[in-house]
């Protein structure tokens, strides 16, 4: 009878752990099943959500400066973001400014457009910079010329566009190296006209950002310098909005801002990824987006150092006749819009107040 009784107890307790391992196992499937489904409805909902939104307009100049807005459009980090972005190129800072007035709601541009715009119109504001370059602009010259040096740009042609980040770094260049505006013959040109001017010698210099400034120097072949470029000016390229807009989609520009942030995350730790989408994007050849990679700090942020460099803008401005100030001089703080990338980087603001 023990033997029986012995054997019901075994068998029950076989018969218990298999109910239970069945049940565990059950309670796996159900478990992950679930998880599958919390995941499919996630997708589905951003996917209606990116759907059912009124598209963001972000208008893009073409340059290395703009690679965190290609890295979050190729990598799709404004659709995990539930954002729809159109993506619209434009040839320079100023033009993309210019279609905030044509139904854009973002541009990205450098911080002297903002500032010089200030003069004339109180809306605008910076939400964020998206990189930032000692070296984004360069002076290119032609040895034909007789330019190996800076102090034999005296008296020279040298072509830029006037009114922007490009002549305030010539200036500043000029500057450092002993010279000013005044020994030099200014040539106004748009920044596509500015390579060929060189080329055909109707200048002997230029002064442009990348990669109209590679494509100057590669077109002159071996006739073709890049001037000593001294850290004389921080180009803090910015993601430029205007007040209306943040008032009606501050959460969608949150979200934006948040995508940019993990494209600055994949820039740092996916550095050879970001600069084939650097290559994609530009048509460049990878030695050359290798070097103008390695010239920018692609940190979303908003620095002090970025107010220092529009109030220096403002009076440069002025006294270059390139704005009328009516009353007080703008305040570059009031140019800036902390709020929303306070949201997702506190750290990455140091702006003092």
């Amino acid at each position: 009878m023990d033997n029986v009784n012995a054997t019901f107890d075994d068998s029950h307790t076989c018969m218990t752990s298999t109910t239970a391992h069945r049940v565990a196992a059950f309670e796996n499937r159900r478990r992950r099943a679930c998880r599958l489904a919390g995941m499919v409805v996630l997708a589905v909902w951003l996917h209606v959500s990116a759907w059912a939104a009124e598209p963001l307009t972000l208008a893009v100049s073409r340059g290395p400066v703009s690679l965190t807005v290609w890295v979050a459009e190729t990598n799709g980090y404004f659709e995990r973001e539930g954002l729809i972005v159109r993506v619209r190129d434009c040839t320079s800072g100023r033009s993309c400014v210019e279609m905030l007035d044509a139904g854009a709601d973002l541009a990205t541009a450098a911080e002297l457009v903002v500032t010089l715009g200030s003069f004339s119109r109180a809306d605008l504001a910076i939400i964020a910079t998206i990189s930032a370059s000692s070296h984004q602009i360069k002076l290119i010259a032609r040895r034909s010329a007789g330019v190996t040096a800076p102090s034999q740009l005296r008296g020279k042609r040298i072509g830029t566009v006037s009114g922007t980040s490009a002549e305030f770094f010539l200036d500043s260049w000029l500057l450092f190296h002993g010279l000013s505006a005044d020994d030099i013959s200014l040539v106004a040109l748009g920044p596509d006209q500015l390579a060929g001017a060189l080329a055909r010698g109707e200048v002997d210099a230029i002064a442009i950002w990348e990669p109209h400034a590679a494509t100057a120097l590669k077109s002159l072949g071996t006739d073709g310098l890049s001037m000593p470029n001294p850290r004389v000016y921080t180009q803090f390229f910015s993601l430029v909005t205007t007040r209306g807009a943040i008032a009606k989609r501050s959460d969608e520009m949150q979200r934006l801002l948040r995508a940019l942030l993990r494209s600055q995350q994949f820039i740092a730790d996916e550095p050879s990824r970001a600069r084939e989408i650097l290559v994609n994007r530009l048509g460049m050849e990878p030695g050359s987006a290798d070097a103008q990679f390695r010239e920018h700090d692609f940190r979303i942020r908003l620095d002090q150092a970025l107010i220092g460099a529009m109030g220096r803008q403002a009076r440069w401005a002025v006294r270059e006749g390139h704005v009328k100030p009516e009353g007080k001089m703008p305040n570059p703080l009031n140019l800036v819009e902390p709020s929303l990338l306070r949201q997702g980087a506190p750290g990455a603001i140091t702006l003092v107040r």
